[in-house]
Parts: structure tokens; sequence; C-alpha cells
């Protein structure tokens, strides 16, 4: 695709990837394994857009975080904190009415074409 598809591309998935952390993150998880989750779900990610995001979602509450110091490599992890998961669940109610949206502007482009 063109490059400036691309920019638009990137411009549009911005924003699903706040949605899609607050999700994946419901059951908690460290950095690296939420950017493999991501990308496994077509959210392909750039660790230094992602640790960036995760950072502010947990100073504005939405996130917590724990370091887990059991293993050989200490991790953080991070889970959906219960005003997190209101804000997924609001903002999934609003991914599903601009989908609804864009779907009948598609139809009625349809049937304007139609006519």
């Amino acid at each position: 695709m063109s490059e400036e598809f691309e920019t638009h591309l990137q411009e549009l998935r911005r924003g699903t990837v706040v949605l899609a952390c607050l999700q994946l993150l419901r059951t908690a998880g460290y950095g690296y394994g939420l950017l493999e989750a991501l990308e496994q779900r077509g959210f392909a990610t750039d660790a230094n857009t992602l640790y960036p995001l995760l950072r502010r979602l947990e100073k504005q509450g939405y996130l917590t975080s724990e370091w887990n110091t059991t293993e050989a490599r200490p991790r953080k992890f991070y889970r959906t904190s219960p005003d997190g998961q209101r804000l997924a669940d609001k903002l999934t109610e609003e991914w599903a009415s601009l989908t609804a949206a864009i779907a009948s502007l598609s139809d009625d482009t349809t049937s304007t074409e139609e006519n």
C-alpha cells in the first residue's frame, strides 16, 4: 500500500490500541507479552509506543501494576483497574456505535449510487 495509506491506517489504529490494551489486561500481563498478544490479534504496535501508553494509563488510574521478581528477570505486570474496566466497556460500546455508523455510510453510498 502507499505511504499515505499507511499514515491514515496508523492514525485509525492509534486509538484502538488503548482499548485493546484495556481489554487484554483484564488478565495481568507484562509489556513484551502484551506486544505479542496485540500483534497476534492484528494490533501491531511498536514497543516505543506501548510502554509510554502503559505508563500513561497507569498514571490515569486505568491500569495497576506490580513487579514480579520471582523469576530470573523481574517483570512489571499490568492489570486493568476497575476504572479501566468501566472505560473499556464504554469505549467498546462507542466502538460498536461507530462501526454501525460507518456501515450505514457505506449503505447510504451504495443506495445513492444505485439511483
